[in-house]
């Protein structure tokens, strides 16, 4: 690996003009500027910017830990915070927890070593370990789709209790009687949430009941094998509405229905997702799903940690709590 040395070396100056040229190239004369230039040329030499930031504290680089970047919701959020960090001239990096508590926080403790810029969480599972290490570094940190539980972290949420109430109470209206709700974990507060939306919108109906049945992962393989595990059993245990915790089960759902059995969309079995993703309204049955704002949600987050990393003094903890919006099409719509 080439270093600044042999850039000093090769261009016969010291490693202290080298370094000047790197961070302040009008103080350096022109004769010496061409043989440094020349020489990083012909050496290949790459400057580690990532170690300079380190030692100067200025690093422009916006750390965004996700939930799961399989989930096309994650993946337009952090499309939104890429735009909005390039208009500021940050960089940003993008990881993904997928579930696991403990791979976040070592994330999270790489993070905070390489002292960077901010640090956006949208996980909803972050362990207080590692939220006490931010905020004793000082990082501004924002948690995304999550309400912040203490009064030391800004945050952008929608309420998912509200939405999960109103997609089953829809299916109520529908004519549903029996429900499932198919979700991944219920120690991710967003999932944890849903659920709680959808028993409060059963129990405030008698004569409606509610079955769980948890996945693994919240991916469309997922929603496949999970309607696949509920048509496999007797006609008369079938749910006649779903409440999925996301699109991309509830479009595995319906492609499990509709290869697994006669069953009609939504005149046998309705269907609702969440999120609101590009794919639901043009899926073979237009989905019914909770619309959450996504490019809301990325610029939002971006601007509180622009805010906090260039106050002089602490800011207030801002939370910002976005209504969610139910869209009805042809998965759940009977009457």
């Amino acid at each position: 690996m080439v270093s600044i040395r042999d850039v000093a070396l090769r261009a016969n100056v010291s490693i202290g003009t080298v370094s000047k040229y790197l961070n302040a190239p009008q103080r350096v004369a022109p004769d010496t500027k061409k043989r440094i230039s020349k020489a990083i040329k012909d050496l290949g030499y790459i400057r580690n910017e990532a170690a300079r930031q380190l030692r100067a504290g200025e690093s422009r680089t916006l750390a965004f830990v996700a939930l799961e970047l399989n989930n096309p919701f994650f993946g337009d959020v952090a499309d939104a915070m890429e735009r909005r960090a390039a208009q500021s001239g940050l960089f940003l990096f993008i990881v993904s927890s997928n579930g696991d508590a403990g791979r976040e926080g070592q994330y999270i403790e790489m993070f905070a070593q390489q002292r960077v810029y901010g640090v956006i969480l949208a996980s909803g599972m972050t362990r207080e370990r590692e939220l006490d290490l931010l905020f004793k570094r000082r990082i501004p940190t924002v948690l995304v789709d999550a309400y912040s539980q203490t009064d030391r972290f800004s945050s952008t949420s929608v309420d998912d209790f509200l939405g999960a109430e109103r997609a089953v109470s829809h299916l109520i209206a529908q004519g549903c009687r029996s429900i499932a709700f198919i979700g991944g974990e219920i120690q991710i507060h967003q999932i944890a949430e849903r659920l709680r939306g959808a028993r409060a919108a059963v129990d405030a109906h008698p004569g409606v009941r509610l079955e769980v049945i948890p996945t693994v992962e919240r991916s469309v393989q997922a929603g496949l094998v999970a309607g696949e595990q509920f048509l496999g059993r007797k006609r008369a245990d079938w749910p006649d509405g779903i409440f999925a915790a996301n699109d991309s089960l509830a479009i595995g759902i319906m492609q499990a229905i509709s290869s697994g059995s006669e069953l009609r969309i939504p005149e046998d079995i309705a269907v609702v997702g969440y999120d609101d993703i590009d794919f639901a309204s043009s899926a073979a049955v237009p989905l019914s799903t909770v619309r959450r704002p996504r490019e809301v949600f990325g610029r939002s987050a971006v601007d509180l940690v622009k805010d906090q990393a260039e106050s002089s003094e602490p800011l207030p903890v801002r939370s910002i709590v976005i209504q969610p919006e139910l869209i009805i099409r042809q998965s759940s719509q009977r009457v």
